[in-house]
């Protein structure tokens, strides 16, 4: 018998363990009393609204109402969450309570809406979304006529007033318009190369644009609300797509991802390495995986070249251009105290990034020669 190759070369093979993703940031929450998802669940994602029907529901239901909506808007999410909502009598559950057991439940979504909700339940739920982590946002809509007449004390004029990054809100009289808000922002973040989207001038596939006066229009986007209405002749537009602070959904959303990218990429780093030394080289590897995932950003287009206007970071001056739209740079190992030696730290990182922003407004003029 033929002896064993061992003997002479022995091959040990060691594979290495799965690196971790940050998540897709594309699968939207719905959530709602209906009876049909167990509390003990909390959280089920569907493929489409034939999955929820093959699960048990009848169609009838409000947040299947939410999740047709949800999935009629072009490009279609991927999938949906739909998240239960305790509200029986036994229970006393609020609403706000209920979104965040669902964030417990389940990590896999990223924005969420609640059918039905009142302007006390959108105020508690966007009060609990906004320190959330895993990062997350909350779209809703109203139709309180308040809202549109700038009357004081109006939700959108409520969470403006608190400033809340994370709120999305759309004065609509279609039941759960904020649903489709949702579900193109969530079929819209492909991650693919030049993927970066905003929310101004997109169609709501089955949103009735709202007949309004410029001045209602006006005092809306006024309160940092949106609204889904008629321009011109022919275009029926959503505008114009931020949170109740003022910022741009699609900045919190890309920064969202880009940190979760970092961390993911970093953590993935230390976990695959035998070790890491506590060198120049060893925080070389550190910075090479931060590299990686800042390339994914600006593969995407969130962020690209541009030149630096906030205050210096390190060796990074006020006017210099940042020509891939971000930089890495580490504080130095032979900087570091002992102390920090020993509790075997990295010195510190900085990532100065340059959003490449988006252009939403034009002003053109046209010079006539007769």
């Amino acid at each position: 018998m033929a002896q064993s190759l061992d003997d002479i070369v022995k091959v040990n093979v060691t594979v290495s363990p799965l690196s971790q993703s940050a998540g897709t940031f594309n699968i939207g929450l719905i959530v709602g009393g209906s009876n049909i998802i167990p509390v003990a669940d909390r959280v089920r994602i569907y493929n489409g609204t034939a999955d929820m029907l093959e699960n048990g529901w009848t169609g009838e239901e409000p947040e299947f109402e939410a999740a047709t909506l949800y999935f009629s808007q072009n490009p279609s999410p991927p999938k949906v969450a739909i998240g239960k909502w305790d509200n029986s009598a036994e229970s006393e559950e609020s609403v706000d309570e209920a979104v965040a057991a669902c964030r417990a439940a389940n990590n896999e979504w990223y924005g969420c809406y609640v059918v039905d909700a009142t302007a006390a339940d959108i105020e508690a739920v966007a009060a609990v979304v906004e320190p959330m982590i895993p990062s997350t946002a909350y779209f809703y809509s109203t139709a309180d006529p308040n809202v549109k007449a700038g009357a004081p004390g109006n939700i959108m004029e409520t969470l403006k007033g608190k400033a809340y990054k994370r709120s999305f809100g759309q004065y609509s009289t279609t039941p759960h318009a904020a649903a489709a808000a949702l579900g193109y922002a969530m079929g819209a973040n492909t991650g693919l190369a030049n993927s970066a989207y905003t929310m101004a001038y997109k169609t709501l596939v089955g949103v009735t644009p709202e007949s309004l006066s410029t001045t209602e229009v006006k005092t809306i986007l006024g309160l940092n609300g949106n609204v889904y209405t008629n321009y011109g002749a022919s275009y029926k537009l959503l505008v114009q797509g931020t949170m109740a602070d003022g910022t741009h959904f699609d900045e919190v959303l890309n920064l969202d991802m880009l940190k979760a990218e970092i961390q993911i990429g970093a953590t993935n780093a230390l976990v695959n390495s035998a070790k890491i030394p506590q060198t120049e080289d060893g925080l070389s590897l550190l910075i090479s995986a931060i590299e990686e995932q800042c390339e994914k950003s600006a593969n995407r287009g969130a962020i690209a070249p541009g030149v630096w206007k906030a205050a210096p970071v390190m060796s990074l001056q006020t006017g210099d251009t940042l020509s891939k739209g971000y930089l890495v740079l580490p504080g130095r190992i032979a900087d570091q105290s002992q102390d920090e030696r020993d509790d075997r730290k990295a010195p510190p990182i900085y990532v100065p990034v340059k959003m490449a922003g988006a252009i939403e407004h034009v002003v053109i003029g046209v010079t006539v020669n007769r």
